[in-house]
């Protein structure tokens, strides 16, 4: 097999569950596919809690220290928000989704567009923010397989087909986002030629289950946080590990 197999088996089931969800969902009442979103919701919330539990691993710990790991994911979540909201990712995610509906569902009413919209950028996030993303694609770059890519696609096959019977086409064009995110963690991977150590993974997916905690939330219309802006503390993480570390 080689390099980006499983960014392109994961973008393949994202489409077949997408289109089988919108068939499933124009038969189904609305009452029905508000359940479905909040059963994802809640399941994305499981996910979440088990990634971030990663804030009490022992690698990190002793790689900053005992009360560090805390202040770390803080931290991330601090600075990662303030340059994210800077660059208004959050408006740039959803201006680009809209940009897709109109170029691939043609003018529609504004509640079919936002429709679209929040199904593009939910499904962007849910897909492209859990652990399995960074670890499965990078995993794939530097050659030691794609198995974790593979459970994840099934995963997000299964999840695409509840997002589209309630949001539509919106949730196939993330597959744009998956290619895009998927795609550059390959090419970085191949690149590097190693992968993060223990105590800086733990961080990074300790910050990427509270991501996901607040893409629950945005499903269980408790609060429409924005995700998209809070994605730099994907980059954070690791950094402020290593800052500790030397500190510690």
């Amino acid at each position: 097999m080689f390099p980006g197999i499983g960014t392109a088996v994961n973008v393949a089931t994202v489409l077949v569950g997408s289109t089988v969800g919108v068939v499933l969902g124009n038969r189904l009442p609305v009452r029905t596919r508000d359940v479905v979103t909040d059963s994802l919701g809640l399941v994305t919330l499981l996910i979440a809690g088990t990634s971030a539990v990663a804030v009490l691993d022992s690698d990190l710990s002793d790689a900053v220290g005992s009360s560090a790991p805390m202040l770390v994911v803080l931290g991330s979540l601090l600075l990662g928000g303030i340059l994210g909201s800077l660059l208004r990712l959050e408006q740039r995610v959803e201006s680009f989704g809209g940009w897709l509906q109109t170029r691939l569902a043609g003018d529609a009413g504004s509640v079919e567009r936002h429709r679209f919209i929040e199904g593009f950028v939910t499904a962007s996030l849910l897909f492209c923010t859990g652990p399995l993303t960074i670890l499965g694609s990078l995993n794939d770059g530097l050659g030691n397989g794609a198995d974790q890519l593979f459970l994840k696609a099934v995963l997000d096959g299964f999840a695409a087909i509840a997002f589209a019977a309630s949001f539509g086409w919106g949730v196939a064009a993330s597959a744009i986002t998956v290619i895009a995110v998927q795609g550059s963690l390959t090419v970085v991977g191949f690149l590097l030629g190693d992968v993060l150590p223990a105590p800086h993974l733990a961080a990074l997916t300790a910050t990427g289950g509270l991501l996901l905690v607040g893409v629950a939330l945005r499903l269980l219309r408790v609060r429409e946080i924005p995700v998209a802006d809070l994605l730099p503390a994907l980059v954070f993480a690791p950094l402020l590990v290593q800052l500790a570390a030397w500190i510690h």
